[in-house]
């Protein structure tokens, strides 16, 4: 399989990029090719000394920055390395497209190359989160501000087909997030939500409160994209202050330099389960086609795990998979209660 690599439009530039499509290359089985200035991924290509075959360049002369309009891209930057990539993916050159440059950027060009899935009405992001009983999904953590009820049970959908390839559970556990359990907390759409996801054929096990979602009760959590985005950065913000602190009190104390050694094991796992470079990337679900977004900040581990999850994702048939629940929810809607 061939995975399309948008190879310029990262913060650090191409080298994590092409460092992490080798790594992908040798442990992952894959074809990658690197989409972006063909001169300049030449002269990267030279620097690290990457000669392998399964790594190919296709130009694009431009670059969406991170600054920009993501929907510049559509207007001005039709030659732009993250466009380039998508239609590798619309004319099955590629299987999926990674990207680890303008996340709105990447959203914009797979729906406008690729299109929606028929039958889904918006595309959601779909982020990898620890908990204490491995791994959960959360979705839409930014692609969509405002949702309806509908949208938050599409959302689900595809979580659910998502969770099912990727957590290797046949029903997978699905929750929405709100400010309570009961069924009576949220907002009107949370609470017209509950109504569609209890009376779905998903394993829904309500609502989920925040300080529950690292807790491993559901395995995917479902909220509108500014809840999510703002929960996600949150996670972010805490966990690296907890690290800093640990450091800090680690460093800081004569006893904690000394047991230092004996808890230094513990300590690289914790970060590992934690690190955003080992789930690589988050899917854009509802998209016709595989498009996965990096962050910005991506390092060669996190791009390579990307181009795996990528992979996967292609091969188990998960856009099929959510094509035909959708469609399957369409030609059995919810009866409304007799009044």
């Amino acid at each position: 399989m061939k995975i399309a690599l948008d190879a310029v439009g990262g913060d650090h530039g191409p080298a994590p990029c092409v460092e992490g499509a080798l790594q992908a290359a040798k442990e992952c089985d894959v074809d990658v090719i690197l989409v972006g200035d063909e001169a300049i991924l030449k002269h990267e290509c030279e620097r690290q000394s990457c000669h392998d075959p399964r790594l190919s360049i296709r130009h694009a002369s431009q670059v969406v920055e991170m600054h920009e309009s993501p929907a510049a891209v559509a207007r001005k930057k039709r030659d732009s390395s993250i466009w380039v990539a998508t239609e590798l993916v619309k004319s099955g050159e590629a299987g999926a497209v990674v990207s680890p440059g303008n996340t709105g950027a990447s959203m914009v060009a797979s729906f406008f190359v690729l299109g929606l899935i028929k039958g889904v009405e918006r595309p959601a992001i779909a982020t990898s989160l620890p908990t204490l009983s491995g791994e959960a999904i959360m979705l839409d953590v930014g692609a969509n501000v405002d949702c309806t009820a509908t949208h938050l049970e599409q959302f689900a959908l595809m979580g659910n087909d998502y969770g099912k390839h990727l957590l290797g559970k046949p029903n997978p556990r699905v929750g929405l997030l709100s400010i309570g359990e009961e069924d009576s907390k949220g907002n009107e759409v949370t609470k017209e939500a509950f109504k569609l996801l209890k009376a779905s054929s998903m394993n829904f096990v309500g609502n989920v409160e925040g300080r529950d979602v690292y807790s491993g009760i559901a395995d995917v959590v479902v909220c509108d994209g500014f809840i999510g985005n703002v929960a996600l950065k949150i996670s972010e913000g805490v966990a690296e202050m907890i690290k800093r602190l640990l450091l800090k009190e680690i460093s800081g104390h004569f006893f904690g330099r000394l047991a230092y050694p004996l808890i230094a094991g513990p300590l690289a796992n914790l970060k590992r389960k934690i690190d955003y470079a080992e789930f690589g990337g988050a899917p854009l679900l509802g998209v016709n086609g595989v498009t996965m977004i990096c962050h910005g900040r991506s390092s060669a581990k996190a791009i390579k795990n990307a181009i795996r999850r990528a992979k996967g994702m292609a091969e188990a048939g998960v856009r099929e998979l959510i094509q035909r629940d959708i469609e399957e929810s369409h030609s059995h809607p919810v009866m409304e209660p007799e009044r």
